[in-house]
Parts: C-alpha cells; structure tokens; sequence
C-alpha cells in the first residue's frame, strides 16, 4: 500500500521540491496551501505523514498541529513540522502539541525526504 504525505506549505518552491523527492521515494502526495485548507484536506482522507510549515495564511501550523491531534481520527498521522524560525521555544512548542519532528529551513529536501520515509516505515498504515 502506498504511503500518503500531506504537505503543507505555501512557498511554491518547497513544494515543488518536495512533491518532487517524496514521489520519488514512492509516496502519493497531496499539498494544501494554508491552515485552513491542510484541515479540509486531512477530513476528505486522513494522510500517513503531514509535513506541516509553521508560518502559513489563515491558520498557522501549530493550530493546525493541534487540531490535528484532536481528532481521533488522526491518531496515527506523524507530523513533521518546519520553520524558518530556529528558537528552541518554538521546537518546544511544535514537540508539546505533537510533532514528531521539527526541521529548522533551510533544509535538505533529500535529507528530509528520508525521514519521512524512516518515519512512515517505524509506524503502523492507517486503515481508511
């Protein structure tokens, strides 16, 4: 079965790399472009993996990440988050509300491309 990853991000170039590197590794791919639509798109199918950049339109990450973590549903989806902020309060605030990872940009898109695949092969599919 394949593995879906969420991204969601609203810098098209991180997109683009990622979209790219994540369905080489074999993932299907969905993007949302803010808060609100990640949301919408996590109740029309619950994802595997959601990559999650803090600063995004509508609804931040962190409020996602949370609301996220309040759905039943979703109780198996890992979550890494990004940011382009690199304070350790911000990391602890991420891991507080759920992440599983955080990644400080700029990042390696192969690197991170790994953990998701590292990530997504330590935990259990989720049936839908």
């Amino acid at each position: 079965m394949t593995h879906t990853v969420l991204v969601v991000e609203d810098e098209p170039n991180i997109v683009l790399s990622l979209q790219f590197i994540l369905k080489q590794a074999g993932f299907m791919v969905r993007v949302a472009r803010d808060g609100e639509q990640a949301l919408r798109a996590i109740d029309d199918y619950v994802p595997d993996l959601v990559v999650l950049d803090i600063m995004l339109p509508k609804q931040d990450g962190f409020s996602v990440c949370e609301a996220i973590r309040g759905n039943d549903k979703c109780r198996d989806v890992k979550i890494i988050m990004l940011s382009a902020k690199s304070r350790e309060a911000d990391k602890e605030r991420a891991m507080a509300l759920g992440a599983d990872e955080f990644v400080t940009k700029p990042f390696s898109t192969r690197i991170l491309g790994q953990m998701v695949k590292d990530i997504v092969s330590s935990s259990p599919t989720i049936p839908q």
